[in-house]
């Protein structure tokens, strides 16, 4: 005999917890449990029956693992937090008692709490890590680019530009970036670090006011986890590529509007610290752990002279110390052998690609009206040199008369310029005048592009989405159909002469009886028919053959719709949901993709008819 099972005691009720009655057990406020679940990564959950689970109730609210629950008991930050309530508590007693001293010592002693911890367990790999920094870099560019105000302090959005700083210089130095989209929200980047893709956005720069139903509150506790998050990543992602971390920053030239170029990258010297992995020769040769402990072993045994030297180690030796690599063990299902897993000094050494150096051969200056911030961290990620005028900020490193110059990016119309001497025309004739959709779009494309079509003052083509890649998707840079394109004239010929033959009496009639749908129609059609002169068994000829082909279509689309429905029937219900989501989908993207690419040939028309005239 099975055990009893006691109600509300098991299943659904003790698997799930109610948000009120999660509060209650952890005894904090309702915006505390916010954050500790925002930190955690605890969000709530969906049960199959919210009756059960609410214990017979069905009033809506939200549910939680009970396990999470008990797991949020024994976070220290919690504890933290209610030495912040109890702290606020006598800071307030002791500032209305006007006892100042005791309100200055409680202020020096106040509990701040620290997510380190949060970051180890939440990112147990590194590549865990940077493997989910998008959301942080965008949440982070966002507050960069906010005017500090009550609720944002100036400290915290100095920090964001500061990290946001920190990350475009890594990405230029490692050449890390691939792809780029100027779109309606900003500018969106695509880099691979440490063999990963990392995506963010940032926002153009305009003022920007924070809407009023936004709850800043819940963005700060994102943040706070993000800059936690990103300094643990840019401390790593620096040290391996042996920089110092954090970069220096001049104070002088942040103040004049350097931007990234405040900040100077400095190689990390070499240290060597006083622990047994990294004890080093005279001779500059490194030994590992085990043949320091055997030399330890020998001086306690017995005495030894005082020219006793450490055994050497080879290089070998060094790099199996440093890093351990995968040993490939044989497996009883692949039996082809097993592949060498990548570690993180091998994704470090990989060769960057051909597109590093890009603009290696390009020297860029930039107009007043184009934005520096970005075409700066552009053409610098690409192996480019660039400059700008003092009006866009100090730290240019070129002049604006250096003939090494090659393309001028400018984003306004052309105008003469009145008085230009014999130099400034001989220098305007060798560079070469682009607006900057030419910088992105070779970045996209992977190559050089011609200028031609990027001059200043020509329509531009098609900006592009780069990450847009489906095979369905609409191109407009395509070129159309050659027998459109080319016999537009004989198209019109041919639609005139079908209108006429379609205007004879005779071929209307013969129209109109396949169109017939029932006697009465048919039966009007053969009058008709009659009174133009058809004869009488090519009418019925014709009548028939469009009868048949009806008859056919609809039993194909009969057969079709037959053998989808017994494959619906097959399903199960969420599978069938998520086949009718994917064929309205797909539905959507056809006729979407139809209706530009009608517009696209009635546009090319309209232009061919007007160059004829």
């Amino acid at each position: 005999m099975g055990r009893l099972r006691q109600k509300g005691k098991a299943g659904a009720v003790k698997a799930y917890v109610t948000r009120s009655a999660a509060v209650k057990k952890l005894q904090c406020s309702l915006a505390d449990f916010r954050r500790l679940c925002i930190l955690k990564g605890i969000f709530p959950r969906e049960p199959r029956n919210k009756k059960k689970a609410n214990k017979g109730s069905s009033a809506p609210t939200s549910f939680y693992y009970a396990k999470d629950i008990a797991y949020l008991a024994h976070e220290p930050v919690l504890k933290k937090l209610r030495e912040h309530k109890a702290f606020a508590k006598k800071l307030a007693r002791a500032l209305g008692r006007g006892e100042w001293s005791s309100a200055k010592s409680l202020e020096d002693n106040k509990p701040v709490y620290r997510l380190d911890h949060i970051i180890k367990e939440r990112y147990p790999t590194f590549i865990d890590a940077v493997r989910d920094i998008d959301d942080a870099l965008c949440m982070i560019f966002l507050f960069a680019s906010l005017p500090s105000s009550a609720k944002i302090a100036p400290t915290l959005v100095e920090n964001c530009a500061r990290l946001a700083a920190e990350w475009q210089l890594y990405v230029m130095r490692s050449n890390s970036l691939r792809k780029v989209f100027l779109s309606i929200k900003g500018v969106y980047y695509q880099a691979e670090v440490m063999d990963q893709t990392v995506t963010w956005l940032v926002p153009y720069q305009f003022t920007q006011n924070i809407p009023s139903d936004v709850d800043v509150r819940v963005m700060l506790t994102f943040l706070e986890l993000y800059q936690t998050l990103l300094g643990f990543v840019f401390f790593k992602l620096y040290a391996d590529a042996g920089l110092v971390y954090p970069p220096p920053l001049d104070e002088r030239k942040d103040e004049s509007g350097a931007g990234v170029g405040a900040f100077s990258l400095q190689e990390a010297k070499q240290t060597y610290s006083a622990s047994v992995a990294n004890v080093s020769t005279s001779e500059g040769k490194r030994v590992s752990s085990k043949e320091v402990r055997q030399t330890i072993k020998t001086i306690s045994s017995g005495p030894v002279d005082d020219d006793t030297e450490m055994p050497d180690v080879d290089s070998s030796a060094q790099s199996a110390e440093v890093e351990e690599d995968f040993v490939p063990q044989p497996s009883t299902s692949n039996t082809q052998g097993a592949d060498a897993l990548p570690t993180l000094q091998t994704l470090s050494s990989v060769a960057p690609s051909h597109m590093s150096n890009l603009f290696a051969s390009y020297t860029f200056w930039l107009s007043r009206e184009t934005s520096r911030p970005i075409f700066e961290f552009i053409v610098r990620s690409f192996g480019g040199r660039i400059g700008w005028p003092e009006t866009s900020g100090s730290g240019s490193p070129i002049a604006e008369d250096d003939d090494s110059i090659t393309h001028v990016i400018i984003d306004r119309p052309v105008v003469a310029k009145p008085n230009e001497t014999d130099e400034e025309r001989d220098r305007r004739q060798r560079r070469k005048y682009i607006q900057p959709q030419w910088v992105v779009d070779c970045i996209n494309a992977g190559r050089i592009l011609l200028e031609e079509p990027y001059t200043q003052g020509k329509t531009l083509p098609p900006h592009l989405s780069p990450f847009e890649d489906r095979q369905d998707a609409y191109d407009p840079a395509a070129d159309m159909v050659v027998d459109e394109m080319e016999d537009d004239e004989e198209s019109e010929k041919v639609d005139i002469s079908a209108e006429e033959e379609e205007s004879r009496p005779e071929n209307k009639a013969l129209k109109a009886a396949a169109a017939a749908e029932d006697a009465a129609a048919l039966r009007a059609a053969e009058l008709e028919a009659e009174a133009a002169g058809v004869d009488f068994s090519v009418f019925e000829k014709e009548a028939k053959k469009a009868r048949r082909k009806t008859e056919v279509d609809a039993d194909a689309d009969g057969e079709e719709a037959g053998e989808e429905d017994m494959n619906k029937m097959l399903m199960s219900n969420k599978q069938r949901k998520l086949y009718e989501r994917m064929k309205y989908t797909e539905k959507k993207r056809t006729v979407e993709r139809q209706s530009l690419e009608q517009k696209r040939r009635e546009i090319t028309k309209e232009k061919k008819r007007r160059a004829r005239t």
